[in-house]
Formats: C-alpha cells, structure tokens, sequence
C-alpha cells in the first residue's frame, strides 16, 4: 500500500487532525494508502518510503516527492487542489 507521511512540529495534534480527515477523504474516493503523522524531527526517515509528504509547517527544503499544503485540510481553504495534488501523487508515485 502507498504511504503518505504528514507531519507537524510534535507528530501529535495537528497531523493527526490532518491524517484523520485525508484518510477518510481517501476512503470515500475508494483510494487505497496508509497516513502517517509523524513529527517534524522525523519525517526525513519516511520520505524515501512515501509518495508525498502533507507539510503543516513550512518547508525549507527540496523534496524528491510532491509536498501538499497541509494547512488547505485545516481551514478547507483550497482543500480540493491539496487533495487533487495527493491524488495525483498516490496515482503516480
């Protein structure tokens, strides 16, 4: 199964608000990939076995995967290109 790694600065709160809601958006569009939350410490660690990485924070860095704008699944503002983008990526990858 392909893998997307979310992370937030403690791996807790917000990445797992975001982890839940684009795991339940993934299982209403029947696409099959596990989320993970991670802190923002470790998710170099998962990013080679990743498809895409779902950024709270901001990144500072070239990544060899699509990065999404996490904060669109926050606020729902601009959601559904994030969530096209993922698609793509989980498509794709």
């Amino acid at each position: 199964m392909k893998q997307i790694v979310v992370a937030c600065g403690s791996g807790v709160a917000t990445s797992q608000t975001v982890a839940s809601k684009v795991n339940r958006l993934l299982k209403e569009n029947n696409i099959p990939a596990e989320v993970l939350a991670v802190d923002i410490k470790s998710v170099d660690r998962y990013i080679p076995s990743s498809v895409a990485y779902i950024a709270i924070t901001k990144v500072d860095k070239e990544y060899p995967i699509p990065v999404i704008n996490g904060i669109a699944f926050l606020t729902g503002v601009g959601q559904d290109a994030e969530f096209k983008k993922l698609v793509d990526a989980v498509n794709n990858g």
